[in-house]
């Protein structure tokens, strides 16, 4: 076994998490775990997951579960092309797997929304296959320890990382040596402020030799971000139901049930009043801010609060009521979230007034 692997299986045996929920010999579990984490933290997604497999035991209860439900219970967590491409691996097990996980890189690979570093988990985690993992917490651990400038992102940093990250993955103790170096870059070498008195390779790592921690990985060039804005018809009746609409398969929020959206503000307007008899006076609600991977978008909500219906809206295609206190098992877009919670604190304040 290389030098760098034994001191940071020697570390994981002392100090590295063995408790999580995920951490069972148990492919279908580490896959939805792996799926779950990628661009989230641990703490975020424990309960998600808990809530996930309780509901989703196994892979044949993924794979027969309308998209609707595993959507609902994905709500809050984000990226949700996760959840659509888990669905759809679901069903592809089923179909061309005999419900199990492949056992070779390529065909984990060739699953909807796995990369190369996802599968080599999944088969690191769960069958102590020696594939090497590069996710970012690795090569934040990789490029200090071994001193590499450069964006992580560029495609010949990151070949030299994938050649490192396969040099120090050992032949054996794979799953350990797997979740010890994310471990590491989780708790220890951390973005700001690592802990490099408690790492076990600080005295070979040239990042803390040579105070580049600062330094490494090498920050991205600053890019001004695309700035998007709508605005967003909020419609309840008198039980506290919203109007939502359901969005078209693909794109932003592929799926999910959002309050309707529109370009500008007579748009919103002009919906509203087509669709409810007492929408003379909207009120607008406070600004909300949604930031995607590439760009970050602005919601300017107005409320049509107490709305007769114009036209039974929820029996026309791709629209529903939703009624906070009894909810439909559905997904919901996070600023909808917000939405409901605003009318709950608003409705709250109103009936304590009347008092």
């Amino acid at each position: 076994m290389n030098e760098f692997a034994a001191a940071l299986l020697n570390w994981f045996d002392q100090s590295g998490r063995k408790h999580l929920p995920w951490q069972v010999r148990d492919a279908y579990r580490i896959w939805i775990s792996e799926i779950m984490l990628q661009q989230t933290q641990v703490a975020t997604v424990v309960p998600y997951y808990e809530r996930f497999i309780q509901r989703f035991p196994n892979v044949n209860a993924l794979a027969a579960a309308p998209l609707d439900e595993v959507l609902h219970l994905w709500t809050g967590l984000g990226y949700y092309a996760r959840a659509r491409n888990l669905h759809r691996t679901a069903q592809q097990l089923i179909a061309h797997h005999q419900g199990m996980m492949p056992k070779t890189l390529d065909e984990v690979q060739s699953l909807p929304g796995i990369g190369r570093s996802t599968a080599a988990a999944i088969l690191a985690l769960s069958y102590e296959l020696p594939h090497a993992i590069l996710d970012g917490n690795v090569k934040r651990v990789l490029t200090r320890y071994f001193g590499i400038h450069g964006p992580t992102s560029n495609k010949q940093i990151e070949a030299q990382l994938w050649q490192r990250a396969q040099q120090c993955t050992p032949t054996t103790r794979v799953a350990n040596y797997t979740q010890a170096i994310m471990d590491l870059g989780a708790l220890v070498c951390t973005r700001s402020k690592p802990l490099c008195h408690a790492c076990p390779l600080a005295t070979q790592c040239i990042a803390n030799v040579q105070t580049l921690q600062s330094q490494l990985p090498t920050p991205r060039p600053k890019r001004t971000r695309p700035q998007r804005e709508v605005y967003v018809a909020v419609i309840s009746d008198e039980s506290d139901a919203i109007l939502l609409q359901q969005r078209p398969a693909s794109g932003i929020w592929g799926g999910l049930w959002v309050c309707p959206q529109f370009d500008d503000a007579e748009s919103c307007h002009t919906f509203i009043h087509s669709k409810v008899t007492n929408a003379k006076s909207l009120q607008k609600m406070p600004v909300i801010q949604h930031s995607f991977t590439h760009f970050d978008l602005t919601l300017r909500p107005y409320w049509a609060a107490n709305a007769i219906a114009r036209t039974v809206i929820a029996d026309e295609t791709g629209y529903c009521w939703y009624h906070p206190h009894r909810p439909a098992h559905i997904g919901l877009a996070k600023p909808v979230l917000d939405i409901l919670k605003y009318l709950q604190i608003a409705t709250s304040a109103i009936e304590v007034s009347d008092v």
